[in-house]
């Protein structure tokens, strides 16, 4: 007779899975320096500044992450014991999972999107996923005492990286790669957590049936496949997806703070060489978003504008969004090379704009325009991602085929990507005038038929420019400017018309009316305190009183 024990596992209580179970195993690397550095990141990072709620981190989602990763494993075990999915290719998942984000830089896609590739423009294309291979290597080789093995390490990291080519696991059992990280689809248990977890965070109501999925999979020719009434909701997730990307990842005000953490981090850069620390574990392990109050905390004067910004940023003195526009994917590479910082500070300069003030026109400076361009898609570019994704049936459960649109919906979209244009000026001063030069630039795209030619040049910047706006190809587009190349035919469709929701007049320079200024505050209290208080002005109820005592009479 065998006596009861205790499990010996440790129990997390999480707010979107319940409770998460990680035995001894999992919990020593839980347990260690680099994995703990993950409480320090924000798992949204900037739109914590306009989502209250959406204080969660890196750790919290690498926890979810891997306990869905074993559940899929796990899953795949137990309904095709075929597959011969051991209990130690299992844990290789699960660790994988939990692993995944360790590279995660400060401010998370802010790090490695967008300060990188300017910190570093010679250093080899760099990302956070090569960060994590990095982080977990340096974790095995100072801890000692974590009991895995050299082979388990390289499968772990390619795993990671869902490249299957990596290792030998990858020849025998491919469909392992498509659980953590999937390049295939794009169907994975990352997006699984992250997509539960920030619409849990956001206040977003959505119920997208994640567990139904993983009990839905099905390896059928090396590859995951899905039950074909779950393509609603396989269709559902790709659309939950760009819903966050558009409406909360890249919402307006998030982006502007983005610009300006930029900015904070380029001048903060050139003295502290933190950047450089992607390459060095033992620095690495520091990074995190601490380093935002590190900056504001130094006395150097060369630090003086980034604690400026910081100042801004805290005040809430925001980077102000002029203008936006929907664009057509296509038009992309257009865009940017013709709808630049230097086109529309051109227009504003040389095009004789009417209404604007000439005296803010003397010192607009490219420094003060941004152009943004973003890509908003379903996961798969411009393609209908539904279509990537092989589905099956209970009548022939060992057979899987593409779906049609008539066997998931006809109300799908006739494009799955779009391009999300916006600008921005640094000063609120320059609303009206970067608005109304950026329209001037956008009217004078060439029209279908036009034998248009448009001129790139590549301007100089002064010696005191920020270094926060790349320098771009200008594009100085019907005025005057001599011509260089032919363009191609572009169709002028509605997108490009002016945006009639976000008109200014063209001498704007007013603040969002949801923000007082300290001065405005100041000119209150001053008025206030110079009342006559025995003669007080009157109220709405004493001047109806004495209009009703004047009508008796």
């Amino acid at each position: 007779m065998t006596e009861d024990s205790i499990p010996n596992k440790r129990i997390f209580k999480d707010p979107v899975h319940d409770y998460v179970e990680y035995d001894p195993w999992i919990c020593s690397f839980i347990d260690t320096p680099h994995f703990q550095r993950l409480r320090y990141v924000k798992q949204l990072g900037i739109s914590y500044y306009v989502y209250p709620g959406a204080s969660h981190n890196r750790f919290e989602h690498c926890l979810g992450v891997g306990h869905l990763a074993r559940m899929m494993a796990q899953h795949l075990q137990k309904s095709q014991p075929s597959l011969g999915i051991t209990d130690e290719h299992i844990r290789c998942v699960e660790l994988a999972g939990l692993c995944h984000d360790l590279g995660h830089g400060p401010w998370s896609h802010v790090w490695d999107g967008h300060f990188i590739p300017k910190a570093l423009p010679n250093h080899p294309k760099w990302s956070h996923e090569q960060a994590s291979e990095m982080m977990f290597d340096d974790m095995v080789k100072k801890y000692r005492s974590l009991d895995i093995s050299p082979e388990d390490v390289e499968t772990v990291k390619a795993l990671i990286s869902g490249r299957k080519e990596r290792c030998k696991l990858g020849t025998t059992m491919p469909f392992l790669f498509e659980i953590v990280a999937n390049d295939l689809n794009g169907i994975d248990v990352d997006k699984f957590d992250y997509i539960a977890r920030d619409c849990h965070a956001v206040g977003e109501k959505r119920n997208i049936a994640m567990t139904r999925l993983i009990h839905s999979a099905r390896v059928i020719d090396g590859q995951i496949c899905y039950d074909i009434k779950d393509a609603n909701t396989v269709y559902e997730l790709f659309y939950t997806r760009f819903s966050l990307h558009k409406n909360i990842y890249n919402h307006k005000t998030t982006r502007a703070i983005e610009y300006m953490i930029m900015d904070v981090l380029l001048i903060a850069q050139k003295h502290m060489k933190f950047a450089e620390y992607i390459d060095v574990p033992e620095k690495y392990l520091h990074l995190t978003d601490d380093l935002f109050h590190r900056i504001n905390m130094t006395e150097s004067e060369d630090l003086a504008p980034a604690r400026k910004i910081i100042d801004r940023i805290q005040t809430r003195d925001l980077y102000r969004r002029v203008d936006y526009k929907i664009m057509d994917w296509d038009d992309k590479e257009f865009c940017q090379a013709h709808i630049t910082p230097e086109a529309i500070v051109h227009a504003a300069k040389n095009a004789n704009l009417e209404g604007v003030e000439q005296s803010l026109v003397a010192e607009l400076t490219v420094d003060h325009v941004i152009v943004d361009i973003s890509k908003m898609h379903y996961g798969r570019g411009v393609d209908n991602p539904i279509y990537q994704v092989k589905f099956y049936s209970k009548h022939e459960p060992n057979v899987c085929r593409r779906a049609e649109s008539g066997d998931v919906s006809l109300l799908m979209p006739e494009k799955f990507g779009e391009l999300l244009l916006r600008v921005y000026t640094k000063e609120e001063r320059f609303m009206g005038l970067v608005q109304t030069a950026y329209r001037h630039v956008l009217r004078s795209l060439p029209m279908p038929g036009e034998a248009a030619e448009i001129t790139t040049i590549v301007p100089t910047p002064p010696a005191t420019e920020a270094p926060s706006t790349p320098t771009a190809l200008t594009s100085a587009l019907g005025l005057g400017v001599p011509q260089s190349r032919a363009s191609r035919p572009f169709g002028r469709t509605p997108s490009y018309s002016d945006n009639q929701f976000t008109t200014l007049p063209p001498n704007c320079q007013s603040r969002s009316p949801t923000r007082i200024s300290s001065r405005s505050l100041k000119r209150t209290w001053e008025t206030s305190i110079e009342l006559d208080i025995d003669n007080p002005p009157p109220t709405r109820k004493s001047m109806r009183l004495a209009s009703a005592s004047a009508s008796a009479k």
